[in-house]
């Protein structure tokens, strides 16, 4: 086993810039791979914390013009839903509507506090609005049954509407004017997914007060056992079956009324998130196979350099296997330690980047994102990988190896 150390750290010796780029190879193979492997997990990690607030078993009902004529009915005409819609659609598909709400909203509307004012809409919405919607509740309460029995003027502010309103005060019963009508503010919540936050009141609050009739801007349900796409498709169809009988339209135009399905966002992302993560494993096997390739091709440049030698050796009474034994603990040696340098490289590369760029947010003002987050490899996976590329390795050093048993010892012996 000595002797078998002292040659091969004499051979390395000799060549050591030809080892050492190809070393370089190997290294750079698994770098490479950690780095992208900790990149698409970033991504995807910032995904799945992303969704983890969002309901994802929910659609949003709202309503549009026909596209279609239908029983007499031209194209072109405007479809109105109201809150016996709701309560009828959730009737009529129990087995898979968990839950539903609406809400109707009034937008321009001025809220003040002392010389703070803020130009927001109005959301009359159900008591069950964080069930439905990516909203929680950061303090405070949320409306309740009795504020929506007796109409009462509470509001729920957005976090960042607080903030302005209320930069030096606590705004939890306080009470602000919104154009001449006093609210008192009984919580505060945040939503990731609000582009534009509004103020939260009561459903039949806003009702009665901007005389909103009976008309919904909205239906928000939650569904109940749809695990994919075919269910998904299929609720859509019987919930467009279903109002399309109750608001006189084809139950095949798309156009009557409009719905966004965030369980079809979600399997889309889910898509997206297996095609990245496939493309870059793609990616990583490829630069692997480079260090691979690189180590065969080195494996037969030392066979060919030295076949007169191995001729000797054999003349000498060397047993075919010792010089197997030779090339494949050269190529062994080379991959398992470039490929240990380039793992550890990878794994300092991905927690720097975790220190540095790990939980990214992008806040735009009215709205928070997370686009990157946690952006490292299982140690394990690491491990795995590496293992990989030092059997691949051997692989690579084997058939060399066994090119270099097969030469008849007289005509290594005549070699240059």
């Amino acid at each position: 086993m000595l002797d078998l150390i002292q040659e091969l750290y004499g051979t390395v010796m000799r060549n050591k810039l030809r080892t050492a780029l190809t070393g370089f190879a190997v290294a750079w193979g698994i770098f490479m791979l950690i780095v992208l492997l900790g990149a698409g997990n970033g991504l995807i990690h910032a995904f799945e914390k992303q969704s983890s607030r969002m309901v994802m078993n929910s659609m949003k009902i709202y309503p549009g013009w026909t596209g279609k004529a239908y029983s007499g009915w031209k194209e072109g005409r405007k479809i109105s839903l109201n809150d016996q819609d709701r309560q009828l659609a959730a009737q009529s598909l129990p087995q898979r509507i968990e839950s539903s709400g609406a809400s109707i909203s009034r937008e321009g509307t001025l809220l003040s506090y002392g010389k703070e004012w803020v130009s927001i809409t109005l959301d009359g919405v159900f008591p069950n609005y964080t069930l439905l919607e990516a909203a929680q509740l950061e303090r405070g309460r949320f409306i309740n049954e009795r504020d929506m029995r007796e109409c009462r003027k509470v509001i729920v502010l957005h976090e960042k509407t607080a903030d302005i309103l209320f930069p030096h005060a606590e705004p939890i019963g306080k009470y602000l004017q919104a154009q001449g009508v006093a609210y008192q503010v009984v919580g505060i919540y945040s939503d990731l997914n609000s582009f534009q936050p509004s103020a939260l009141v009561p459903f039949s609050t806003l009702q009665l007060i901007y005389q909103k009739g009976d008309s919904i801007d909205n239906i928000t349900f939650t569904t109940r056992g749809v695990t994919d796409e075919a269910d998904n498709e299929q609720l859509e169809t019987d919930l467009r079956a279903f109002l399309g009988g109750q608001k006189q339209f084809d139950a095949t135009d798309t156009n009557a009324i409009w719905i966004w399905n965030r369980f079809t966002q979600y399997l889309q992302q889910l898509t997206a998130n297996s095609i990245l993560h496939l493309a870059i494993w793609i990616i990583g096997i490829f630069t692997l196979l480079s260090g691979i390739v690189g180590v065969s091709n080195i494996m037969l440049i030392t066979v060919r350099e030295r076949t007169h030698e191995f001729g000797i050796r054999k003349a000498l009474g060397a047993k075919p296997s010792s010089i197997l034994r030779l090339i494949v603990a050269e190529s062994v040696v080379i991959t398992t330690f470039f490929g240990y340098i380039g793992m550890v490289a990878g794994i300092a590369a991905t927690e720097y980047m975790n220190k540095v760029a790990g939980e990214r947010v992008m806040d735009a003002g009215v709205f928070q994102m997370t686009v990157f987050d946690n952006p490292t490899v299982d140690l394990s996976i690491a491990i795995q990988a590496t293992l990989t590329l030092i059997i691949a390795g051997t692989l690579a050093g084997l058939f060399p190896a066994r090119k270099a048993v097969r030469i008849r010892p007289i005509e290594a012996l005549r070699a240059d």
